[in-house]
């Protein structure tokens, strides 16, 4: 709304607003009697009202020249009315946010006075007389005289505080962001290296992690036993850098001076944030005779164009297990102690899962070894044929309680045992070597049914073993091992039925000889039942645990359907290669490890 001029006013240069033949009409109804008038003010009154305004107010004419400025304006501006009077406001005043004039053509005001048109704005910055910068709030309305247009009133007040705080708002807000960012990095580092015992499996997770999210770079390297540091992982933008790793350098003897970066992780040292220029030093401190790890890092340095890095030791200052080496390219975002903070935790979380990955490996061999010993070389008894497989289980130890036995009785019978003893780790592993060692000693000369051998065995197992349960067959294949022909007798300790694969394209499972598991109780005097079935020529009988046709979300039916369907399909295999598509065809989400045993007899 544009304001009229009227004569009398002494900033304005015309008659004030709103004073009518000598009266002030109430603008306020109700405020003490609707309508009520009130006498004309005494001389110089709306002068006292503008000089005594706390809001700063300017009067431009329509060339933006100044020609009044109140005591309030005077303040902020810290200049005073009679030293800007003719001046133009915006080649006097207004500015960029760094100091700098800005073009006529961008300023608002004057757009507002070459269209004789109300406006306002918010965070303009205005020049002091003091040279400081204040930022600024305004809102302008026209002045006219007659319908003639004749400039603008202009007021304003200092928002700079208000800006500044709004400032420290966003930095205050962005620090949380970045903490909060950074928090979460460690903590889905923790949650996905606790999930693998595999170091290389480890590394290249932790890769993914922290390229691009928190690095460009990330160099892994681990300390050998042999006083040998191998570079096992680098992880670039485009994934895995196979092409920068493998190096080995043999660390600096204890006491020699060394620059590097990467040597003082390995050796002890603190961790160390290294600046573009830092990077620089290093590798001109490389050179010879510099030990060629530190001239490897450099190398490295050099060749990803490093900005910054960071290089942290794995593990703590009592344990090294390595150090860790993550690298900006850009030279605008370098790392900064606070990311030093979080690549050193995340260095000691990850140092502690490579120590658990290698003791696991040193389990691991053991337990292999163990495997070895206790799985024994199997018979080839005249014209059969026999192959089994062993697979661990997908987490804890290399051997569990699943075993496969196969040897020939005093008789010259074939003995055949499948059993799981439960658990799978290596406390079932030493349950299942002697349960293993127990029943061969039964069974060698006993010339019964299998069932009278395994009720022994049940009744001594608690007195002689820890397995407090387990299920097993044990078979005998009667018949002359070259011409037959050939009987199965078995018994089954709760175990899953053996499958016979017979010429012609038939699976049948032999369901028939279950008793209970060993271990639970039992009746008094009561043996356990003892089954037989022919082996035709050319059959293949299969014995397995329950890891073979068990799978989490799946019921036991379908696990059976789908190991009759895998094996019809390989019968006409190698016995070997029967066995390995078998584990092959298994679905992911197994939890157990598992056992296998084939028998082939020879065709007629």
């Amino acid at each position: 709304m544009s304001v009229p001029l009227m004569p009398m006013c002494p900033v304005f240069g015309g008659r004030l607003p709103w004073l009518e033949g000598g009266v002030v009409e109430d603008a306020v109804p109700g405020a003490g009697g609707e309508g009520r008038s009130w006498p004309a003010a005494e001389p110089g009154f709306w002068q006292q009202v503008v000089e005594q305004l706390s809001t700063a107010l300017m009067v431009v004419d329509p060339a933006g020249r100044i020609l009044a400025v109140n005591p309030a304006g005077e303040r902020l501006l810290g200049r005073a009315t009679r030293a800007i009077r003719g001046k133009d406001a915006h080649e006097l005043l207004h500015r960029d946010t760094d100091g700098g004039t800005l073009l006529r053509e961008q300023c608002p005001l004057l757009r507002a006075l070459a269209e004789g048109a109300a406006a306002r704005g918010e965070g303009d910055s205005y020049l002091r007389g003091d040279g400081r910068l204040v930022t600024i709030s305004w809102s302008a309305s026209p002045l006219t005289d007659g319908g003639s247009f004749k400039g603008m009133a202009v007021l304003f007040t200092d928002i700079t505080s208000d800006r500044s705080a709004g400032r420290e708002r966003a930095a205050y807000t962005s620090a949380l962001e970045d903490l909060n960012e950074r928090l979460t990095l460690v903590a889905e580092i923790t949650d996905v290296l606790g999930q693998t015992l595999e170091t290389d499996e480890a590394l290249a997770r932790l890769g993914r992690l922290l390229v691009p999210r928190l690095a460009d770079w990330a160099a892994v390297d681990l300390r050998t036993g042999s006083g040998q540091v191998h570079r096992v992982a680098v992880t670039g933008p485009a994934g895995r850098a196979a092409g920068l790793e493998g190096g080995r350098e043999r660390l600096p003897e204890a006491g020699e001076a060394e620059p590097s970066a990467l040597v003082r992780a390995l050796t002890g040292g603190d961790p160390v944030l290294q600046s573009e220029q830092d990077a620089q030093n290093e590798t001109e401190a490389a050179a010879p005779p510099g030990s060629p790890l530190a001239a490897a890092h450099s190398d490295f340095l050099r060749t990803v164009h490093a900005a910054s890095a960071i290089t942290v030791p794995l593990g703590s200052s009592r344990q090294i297990t390595g150090a860790l080496t993550v690298v900006r390219t850009d030279p605008a975002h370098p790392f900064d102690t606070a990311d030093l903070e979080v690549v050193s935790d995340i260095g000691r979380r990850v140092g502690l899962v490579i120590d658990n990955a290698r003791r696991f490996g040193r389990q691991r061999a053991v337990a292999e070894a163990m495997q070895r010993n206790l799985l024994a070389p199997l018979p080839q008894p005249g014209r059969l044929r026999l192959a089994a497989r062993y697979q661990p289980a997908p987490a804890g130890s290399q051997v569990g309680g699943d075993w496969y036995d196969a040897f020939e009785l005093k008789d010259g019978t074939l003995a055949l045992v499948i059993g799981d003893v439960v658990g799978h780790d290596l406390t079932a592993a030493a349950g299942m070597a002697q349960l293993h060692g127990i029943l061969r000693s039964l069974a060698w000369d006993h010339t019964g049914p299998p069932g009278a051998v395994i009720d022994r065995l049940d009744d001594a197992m608690p007195a002689i073993t820890t397995v407090p349960m387990a299920t097993l067959v044990l078979a005998r294949v009667e018949g002359h091992p070259h011409t037959g022909p050939w009987t199965l007798r078995w018994t089954s300790a709760g175990h899953p039925p053996p499958l016979l694969l017979t010429p012609g394209g038939h699976a049948q499972y032999l369901e028939a000889g279950q008793g209970l598991v060993l271990g639970a109780p039992a009746y008094t005097g009561a043996s356990r039942p003892n089954a037989t079935h022919a082996l035709p020529p050319g059959s293949t009988l299969l014995l397995y645990t329950d890891g073979l046709i068990e799978i989490p979300g799946s019921d036991l039916d379908t696990g059976l359907d789908r190991l009759r369907r895998h094996a019809l399909t390989l019968a006409h295999t190698p016995l070997d290669t029967l066995c390995d598509q078998l584990l092959a065809r298994m679905p992911p989400g197994s939890t157990d490890d598992v056992a296998l045993l084939a028998l082939r007899l020879p065709p007629p």
